[in-house]
């Protein structure tokens, strides 16, 4: 039965254009790309698209200390990040920045309508000011102890421990992370959108199926409080567009980075004429859109992005996927932590495959941190891929190229083992829609340890060879091949780097809706090296590279 083809528009949040591309960031980025590349793999048409997050005080500060500006820092930094992303195999159809004609135009757009429909309002607040570097401080410029749990080392937007959410004078202790001093409170004029208006509407829309219920519990809590007006300006000095008619005041960063999913969007239109900007973003629209994203911006993603929609009769999201922070030995991968492996020296130790595998074998639908073992990681992949999955397919096609010219039999030993691994394709359609990657890891590496099985219980080593046409030896060996391909298919969005060497070695195409037709009287290539055992030595090596 064929399946309608969907259209369908997938994002990943935006990676900050201050510094480099590290493997926590590259979680979400693979989690969303193994999602996308099996839609398409089904027939859909996914158009999968992320930006740089180019504007705010850390961008300003970052090229103050590198002593070159702004606008040479973004560039350099996007430049970068498509390299990386590029080279995990992540398959962006449009990798933009919010530093852009697209995303100025929507931006402005957007502020005349709030403002149109007296949604925005002036209020003189007290702020916290570095004193000492005369500049108001951003939530995340400043530390502190949670008013609520009392952790230390919070920041001053949101506790990473209790996840309470709070104004920046709340925070107990607080001090400037640029100078290291205490800041002062000082008076000054902002710009505030008017969220309570929405909590109607909010309410509705998290309970309408476009949540996880993780998300929707943590969604509740802070409807339960209630919502506050929400600051969207910030003051200079700042990197960032300008407010219309607001002297030195500038929009706040996360106003115009959501409005970047839609600008990356806009500019891909530009260079794709097929597609209509108004097909995938009218308030009506009929076509699905996801985020991917971390769950520490699930507030900024199921309370102000939908109410920033609504109020400018754009569409909102069918579906926001949030997961949990990679941690190593308990800690969460952060720059500001000290806790950073940089993507592109991981490349220099390890390759991009086996990230993604060991990724997708811990990937679940919920928001739980996700920790990563190195020594666990080097044993499962080798275990795994190395001794299951090319294993399988080595011991099978060295005698197809040995002894029959490369050419797989016309038919199969065992075509009920065959069904058993075929019918697991509905299980596992239903794992990848539901990004539960962990469990197509599980189902696949136990029809492995059947198919590896089937071969020691059969031992074709110890057939007779010497028969020219040794049908026996043949239709078990293409057994094999026919088996590591049905697990080749189902692991084709996870890795994608081997799946193209298998379709060479093959000679044919993985393709999802040929998982019943096996491959018979097909030649093969002779066996090449689909993978390489990953070595344990690397994992120092690696640290070395990340201090």
């Amino acid at each position: 039965m064929s399946i309608e083809p969907r259209k369908i528009l997938v994002t990943c949040a935006l990676p900050y254009a201050n510094g480099p591309i590290h493997i926590g960031h590259m979680l979400e980025h693979i989690q969303a790309d193994i999602w996308v590349r099996y839609q398409r793999m089904r027939g859909h048409e996914v158009w999968f698209i992320s930006s740089d997050d180019a504007h705010g005080t850390a961008v300003m500060l970052r090229a103050k200390d590198l002593g070159i500006s702004e606008k040479q820092l973004i560039r350099k930094t996007q430049k970068e990040h498509k390299i990386d992303f590029m080279n995990f195999n992540i398959s962006y159809d449009n990798y933009h920045t919010t530093h852009s004609t697209e995303n100025l135009f929507l931006l402005r757009k957007i502020f005349y309508c709030l403002n149109n429909k007296k949604l925005l309002n002036k209020k003189t607040i007290i702020q916290l000011y570095d004193n000492k570097e005369k500049i108001f401080l951003p939530d995340r410029f400043i530390k502190g102890t949670c008013p609520v749990c009392y952790s230390e080392n919070q920041y001053g937007d949101v506790c990473e421990v209790c996840s309470a959410i709070y104004d920046p004078v709340d925070l107990i202790n607080s001090v400037s992370v640029i100078s290291n001093t205490a800041p002062i409170l000082k008076n000054t004029e902002h710009l505030y959108f008017n969220l309570p208006v929405f909590t109607d509407m909010l309410n509705k829309w998290i309970h309408s199926g476009v949540l996880d219920e993780s998300i929707i519990k943590k969604t509740e809590e802070w409807l339960k409080l209630g919502l506050k007006t929400w600051c969207i300006s910030r003051d200079y000095p700042y990197f960032g567009f300008k407010i219309p008619n607001f002297y030195n005041k500038y929009f706040y960063v996360w106003l115009d980075a959501p409005i970047g999913y839609i600008s990356a969007f806009k500019n891909l239109c530009l260079k794709n004429k097929n597609l209509n900007f108004n097909d995938f973003w009218n308030e009506k629209s009929k076509y699905e859109l996801y985020h991917f994203i971390g769950k520490d911006i699930i507030y900024f993603h199921t309370l102000f992005w939908p109410s920033i929609l609504e109020a400018s009769s754009f569409r909102k999201p069918n579906g926001i996927f949030a997961h949990g922070h990679l941690t190593i030995n308990g800690l969460k991968l952060s720059k500001s932590k000290g806790l950073l492996i940089k993507a592109s020296d991981w490349l220099k130790c390890f390759d991009s495959d086996s990230l993604r595998y060991y990724y997708a074998s811990k990937l679940t639908n919920n928001i739980n941190d996700i920790e990563m073992n190195l020594d666990d990681f080097v044993y499962k992949v080798n275990s795994d891929i190395v001794n299951k999955l090319v294993n399988l397919a080595s011991r099978s096609a060295s005698f197809i190229n040995k002894y029959f010219n490369g050419y797989l039999s016309d038919k199969l030993d065992d075509f009920s083992l065959y069904e058993v691994f075929i019918n697991s394709n509905k299980e596992i359609e239903s794992f990848f829609e539901n990004r539960k990657f962990s469990s197509i890891v599980k189902i696949s590496m136990k029809l492995l340890d059947l198919a590896n099985q089937y071969i020691n219980d059969n031992k074709p080593w110890k057939i007779q060879t010497k028969i020219q046409k040794n049908n026996r030896l043949h239709v078990i060996c293409t057994m094999g091949i026919n088996l590591f391909r049905i697990i080749m298919i189902y692991l084709k969005p996870i890795i994608p780097v081997l799946s193209e060497k298998t379709e060479s070695f093959l000679m044919s195409s993985l393709v999802w809706n040929e998982i019943k037709k096996p491959l018979l009287s097909k030649k093969i290539k002779n066996f090449p090296r689909l993978y390489e055992r990953i070595s344990s030595d690397k994992i120092l090596q690696l640290f070395t590279l990340s201090k």
